[in-house]
């Protein structure tokens, strides 16, 4: 489904963890080994599933909805830590994504990045890939408000001077899409992430793609 008003679209805005990044096993065995390590029930692969694209204390609480904020914190801190222990190798980008971004950028598109991720997270990925400077900026989850809240995506658009429509949410959840009509912002779904591609039509997005290359022809 081509996007009537391409031509407008001057920011493309990226979730990270299942959309770019194909790190979705490495996010449900940090947390299982996290929950295996303090005693708490360890949820299931589809369970972790879906709270992928939450910042990590509301995921938390969604997954253990009868913790205590000190159980929360502990569960943080021991995920964290498996996490980055895993992270020293950086989760594999899907297809196409590399290209497809530098096709992006060169075409003069600006790219943001609006994640669940901390701040140390997603820069130290960026960092051992080469690409720090690459994204023209980002906001993560324990800097701004959680997904599906859209006060990322309006700090983005602010700082980049642009109203809504001026951009595109592109992401693999419907945290994702849900921020996205929370902000008043077009938005495009990638059907290869942790939420079924079912789900994300109910937001209606400009696309639901299932390859990230097709993300490039969907803004025209």
């Amino acid at each position: 489904m081509s996007n009537p008003n391409s031509k407008t679209i001057k920011l493309v805005i990226f979730d990270w963890d299942g959309t770019i990044s194909d790190s979705v096993a490495r996010i449900v065995s940090s947390m299982q080994s996290a929950a295996t390590e303090l005693d708490m029930a360890v949820p299931t692969y589809l369970e972790v599933k879906e709270i992928i694209g939450l910042g990590l204390t509301e995921a938390a609480f969604r997954l253990f909805p009868k913790a205590t904020r000190e159980q929360v914190f502990q569960l943080q801190t021991s995920y964290s830590r498996y996490y980055r222990a895993e992270d020293s190798v950086p989760c594999p980008f899907f297809p196409g994504v590399t290209e497809t971004l530098h096709q992006l950028k060169a075409e003069g598109y600006q790219l943001a990045v609006a994640t669940g991720k901390s701040r140390a997270g997603l820069d130290r990925v960026l960092l051992s890939l080469g690409m720090e400077n690459f994204f023209h900026n980002s906001r993560c989850a324990d800097e701004t408000r959680s997904k599906p809240h859209p006060l990322m995506l309006e700090e983005l658009l602010a700082e980049f001077d642009l109203p809504a429509e001026a951009a595109v949410m592109i992401g693999d959840t419907e945290f994702d899409m849900e921020m996205a009509v929370n902000a008043g912002m077009p938005r495009i779904a990638v059907s290869y992430g942790a939420h079924h591609a079912d789900r994300l039509h109910a937001f209606e997005p400009l696309a639901c793609v299932d390859l990230f290359s097709e993300i490039k022809s969907s803004l025209y």
